[in-house]
Parts: structure tokens; C-alpha cells; sequence
């Protein structure tokens, strides 16, 4: 079934159902951009996310690959060369590893080993994160790895409308892009305003306005500080709470205009807090921001362990009482 949107009506979706859409519209524009990935095309992918598209657009742009990620990113980096615009799924987040090597030796260097002469106009999404019951290798958060890497962009998108703008925009990118999708927040709706303007890709946004303190998160958390800021609100607390969308590079004006308005930050993360991105981003603020905190940046992430079995996971991911103590503690230090 299309998910087409209206061109002036605004419409209320799933974050799914508008990645298919912002995925078609892609197909739509631009004959040289192909999907390429497991199971994508007659079955519309594990999550359905690219369902009805093959039956549209055909096999040859819409493309079941073989079981090996390896194969699919080394068959988007000819493809790229040759001048096209592959997207590639990866299934699960924790399946991305067999391709790490193609991402980061070739699709990440080849821009720049030719002095800019080629390319990589590759989109890599991502199902990542936990809260669906699942188990190690399809829960993980491994965009700590890829946004440590140079030559790649990351991205992740929160929300039903910026998942629609935000992959047409990874898509158009001359540049490639690891683009995470919250696989929790799937079926989670939101309006999307055809008449709206679209954010720049890289930039974060301050999704809740507060004077208190500023909690920073992306992806599947982004909905959980919300909710945090809700709690907070009701018991005399006013929390800002920034979307920071882009992961590298990384828009540290918008994170450090904030700190220097609320004088305190949480970061958080379904990630490990060790070596996560939230330890950049408490570097980053401690450097840019000294004399305007009033407390140690606090981070607020999953545990340095393995994924854990399903019926534990909800002690490993942060929580709206996880981020609340943390808020707590900034004004205790």
C-alpha cells in the first residue's frame, strides 16, 4: 500500500511508514538511487519499512540481496563509482559487523584516497537499539563506532517528520551516510507538514524549551527525555531538551547555547556511557562551557556489558527515573 504524502496536507504517520514514504520519494526523484538489502523487496524488510516498493519501482532498483553485508557494501561502493545513489539495509544493528571492514577501509577513504575524484553517495541504514524483546546482535547501539570514523556521516532520526526529510536528505548526500533508525519507536506516530521546512541534516534542535537544565538525546531516548521533562515539569522543574539528530559531525553551538542559558547537562544514550558519544559531548561542553556549568556534565547510558537477555533489558536502558536522578544530581554536586 503507497504511503505517498500529500504535497499541502499534513498528515499524521508512523516513524515507519515515513521512511517508506521519504524512501519513495527518493525512488521517485532520482532514477539512479537503488535499495539494496535482505529481504527488502518482496517481504518490504523485517520491519516492512521498504514494503510495496519493489512491486512499484521493480527488482532492479529495488534489490533482495544474498544474506552477507560484506556483499552488499562492497556491491554499493561499484555501484556508487558508476554513479548511482545505493541504499543499503542493514537487517539489525548488530549485523552490521561483517560489512565494518567495507565501511570503514573503502566506503569511508575512497573520497579522499582519489584527492575528491570519486564519490560515495551511500546510504547505510540502520535498525538500532533495544526495547523490542530482542536479544544481542539485534538491540545494539554500535554508532559510536562509525561516528569515530572519518569520512562518514551519521545521523539519526527521532521522530515521524524528520525521518521522512532526513533520509531524502542522506540519500541526496555526496557524502556517505550510516543512518540510524530507532527500531523502537517504528510504530510510534507523528504529524508531518508537507509545508514545513526541513532542518539542515546536521542539525541538532531543541525539542522542549527549559530554563533549569539541558538534557541532551537522540534517537530511541529522545522520546524518553521528553517524557523525563514532562515528570520534571510537574514537580516545579523545567528541563530543555535538545534532539541532537546528527551524530557526526556533531552541532555543539546548539548543545552549548543551552548550557550557557541552564548552567547544567545530562546526555544520554542507549549506548555504553564508556567511550559513548555522550563523552564527547561532556568534553566538548567542559571546554566551551567551563565557567557556565554549575555542576559536572552527568551521562546518563546502558552498562559496559554485552547485551543483555531480553527479560533484563529494562534495567540495562535508561529510564525516565534514570535521567531524573541524574537532572537531581547536577543540582547536588
Amino acid at each position: 500500500m503507497s504511503t505517498a504524502i500529500s504535497a499541502a496536507v499534513p498528515t499524521t504517520l508512523p516513524l515507519g511508514k515515513a521512511l517508506n514514504a521519504g524512501l519513495r520519494r527518493a525512488l521517485e526523484n532520482d532514477p539512479k538511487v537503488v535499495l539494496m538489502g535482505e529481504d527488502i523487496g518482496k517481504l518490504g524488510g523485517v520491519f516492512r519499512i521498504t514494503d510495496g516498493l519493489q512491486k512499484d519501482f521493480g527488482p532492479n532498483r529495488v534489490i533482495d540481496t544474498p544474506l552477507a553485508e560484506s556483499g552488499i557494501i562492497g556491491t554499493a561502493v561499484g555501484l556508487a563509482m558508476r554513479g548511482y545513489r545505493p541504499v543499503c539495509e542493514i537487517q539489525f544493528d548488530g549485523f552490521i559487523y561483517p560489512g565494518f571492514d567495507q565501511i570503514v577501509s573503502q566506503v569511508a577513504k575512497l573520497h579522499y584516497r582519489t584527492s575528491g575524484n570519486v564519490k560515495m553517495p551511500i546510504t547505510i541504514r540502520v535498525p538500532y537499539g533495544g526495547g523490542i524483546g530482542a536479544i544481542e546482535h539485534h538491540s545494539e547501539s554500535p554508532e559510536g563506532y562509525f561516528a569515530a570514523t572519518a569520512g562518514l556521516r551519521v545521523v539519526t532520526c527521532s521522530n515521524a517528520a524528520d525521518a521522512q526529510t532526513m533520509i531524502q536528505q542522506a540519500i541526496a548526500s555526496d557524502d556517505p551516510v550510516l543512518f540510524f533508525e530507532p527500531k523502537r519507536r517504528y510504530w510510534e506516530k507523528g504529524q508531518i507538514d508537507p509545508a514545513a521546512e526541513a532542518s539542515p541534516l546536521h542539525k541538532a534542535r531543541v525539542v522542549a524549551p527549559g530554563t533549569d537544565a539541558t538534557v541532551v538525546a537522540y534517537g530511541p531516548l529522545v522520546t524518553t527525555a521528553l517524557q523525563a521533562a514532562k515528570v520534571a515539569a510537574g514537580e516545579g522543574r523545567s528541563i530543555e531538551v535538545i534532539d541532537l539528530r546528527s551524530l557526526s559531525p556533531l552541532d555543539v553551538d546548539t548543545v552549548a547555547a543551552s548550557v550557557q542559558r541552564t548552567g547544567r547537562l545530562v546526555v544520554t544514550h542507549e549506548a555504553p556511557v564508556f567511550l559513548g558519544i555522550g563523552a564527547e559531548i561532556a568534553a566538548r561542553i567542559s571546554e566551551r562551557c567551563f565557567y557556565h556549568l554549575e555542576a559536572p556534565v552527568a551521562r546518563v547510558g546502558g552498562f559496559t556489558v554485552p547485551y543483555p537477555p531480553a527479560k533484563l533489558e529494562e534495567h540495562f536502558l535508561p529510564d525516565v527515573d534514570r535521567i531524573l536522578d541524574a537532572v537531581d544530581r547536577t543540582f547536588t554536586a
